[in-house]
Order: C-alpha cells, then sequence, then structure tokens
C-alpha cells in the first residue's frame, strides 16, 4: 500500500529523476538507508525503489500504527513499527533482522528522526543513531546508501507552510531526486560503521543534490 501511494502521489507533487551507481537490482536481504529531511521523503523513497523494481519493509515511527485502518494494514504488508525512547524500541531491529533473513529489502532511516529547522533547503544529513550499524553488524546484511534532495521544497517549515507546499507542490512540480551508492558491508565496532554508513549516505547525497541544478551541494 505505501508504495503503491507512493507511485502515484508523487508524480503530481513533483519530476522525480533516479539515479543509481550500479546496473545490479537491490539484493535482497539488503538494508537501505536513506537520509531523512522531510515528512515528504518517505515517498520519494518508496517511488524510486518502485521503479528500481523493489518493494521493501520500512521501520516506520510507531504513531503510523495508531491511525485507523492504516496500522493493520501496516502490520499485514509485514512494515515494522519503531516505538521511539521506549524500551521496546530495540525490539524493532529484532523484526528487521527477521525480514532481512526472509529475504526482504528493508529500509531504516539511520538518522531517526526529522531535523528541527524551517527553511526549505537541502542539507547533509545529521548525526546517525546506533541502529542501522547494529542490524547490519548482527545480520551480516549489504547496505544500500541512498541520498535524496527536493522533499523540503514539498514539505517544510510551519504546519500552514506544510500543508500550503502540499497544495501548490502539483503547481510548481519542483525537481526531486533519489541517487543510490553502492551496497557495501560494515565492519568494525558500532561507532567505526556508524562512521562509515554516514560517510556512505552522506556521499549518496551529495550526488542526489548534485542532479538538482537550482541546488549546490554544502
Amino acid at each position: 500500500m505505501l508504495s503503491a501511494f507512493a507511485r502515484t502521489v508523487v508524480p503530481f507533487l513533483g519530476h522525480l529523476t533516479v539515479t543509481t551507481a550500479t546496473s545490479r537490482a537491490i539484493a535482497p536481504g539488503s538494508i537501505v538507508a536513506p537520509n531523512h529531511t522531510a515528512l515528504a521523503d518517505p515517498a520519494l523513497v518508496l517511488a524510486a525503489l518502485h521503479r528500481l523494481g523493489t518493494e521493501p519493509v520500512v521501520l516506520a515511527t510507531a504513531g503510523l500504527w495508531r491511525i485507523p485502518v492504516l496500522g493493520s494494514r501496516l502490520t499485514r504488508e509485514g512494515h515494522i513499527p519503531v516505538h521511539r525512547g521506549s524500551r521496546s524500541a530495540a525490539a524493532a531491529l529484532d523484526l528487521a533482522a527477521e525480514a532481512l533473513a526472509a529475504g526482504r529489502v528493508v529500509v531504516l532511516y539511520p538518522e531517526g528522526g526529522l531535523p528541527r529547522r524551517q527553511d526549505s533547503t537541502d542539507r547533509e544529513p545529521g548525526t546517525f543513531r546506533t541502529g542501522l550499524a547494529r542490524l547490519a553488524l548482527a545480520t551480516g546484511a549489504p547496505v544500500v546508501p541512498l541520498g535524496h534532495a527536493g522533499a523540503r521544497r514539498i514539505v517544510s517549515g510551519s504546519r500552514l507552510k506544510q500543508l500550503s507546499g502540499i497544495a501548490t507542490a502539483p503547481l510548481r512540480r519542483p525537481d526531486l531526486h533519489v541517487h543510490l551508492g553502492e551496497p557495501f558491508h560494515l565492519t568494525g565496532d558500532v561507532s567505526e560503521a556508524t562512521a562509515h554508513a554516514r560517510t556512505a549516505v552522506h556521499e549518496a547525497w551529495r550526488r542526489a543534490v548534485s542532479h538538482l541544478p537550482s541546488v549546490l551541494p554544502a
């Protein structure tokens, strides 16, 4: 359902282009690690992955499961709720490991939550949490870095500005770009692996930004 929604809605909100650093398809049992910048970026990520033939399992905030109908559909499709700040948060990684073992592709946002800023500019990924490194080291799953740019042109800022951005996006048609980097395996301790992952996602983000002619990478 999430992928179907994304691939239907994103073309109305902007002009999405996708590039990859490899001609190979995303391998079953991979972890896709995107930068996280706006409420709209999961739609960009899912729409791009659909174009590449991948329908992933997504780790998402548990609040979505409290929405009538949506919550049951998310569970039925295998998506994984993350109860941030609770003792059960680590359980999401166990469920993700099971999904990887079953050959599913898992989308995990290494930064966790969204940045607390109001502007619509694209900025480099923030601090990574350790969940990605712990999952990759425990399972041996390859990590596919994903960078995207342009989502904050759809929705950013105050609640009123976000609603206005969504309403006007079909007229403005902002440029949106997603870039997938080369898959790699994390090694070392959790700290080293987290730093390595952030470097790879940062590079994928820079490549995504470089495809938007009106934006210069920081």
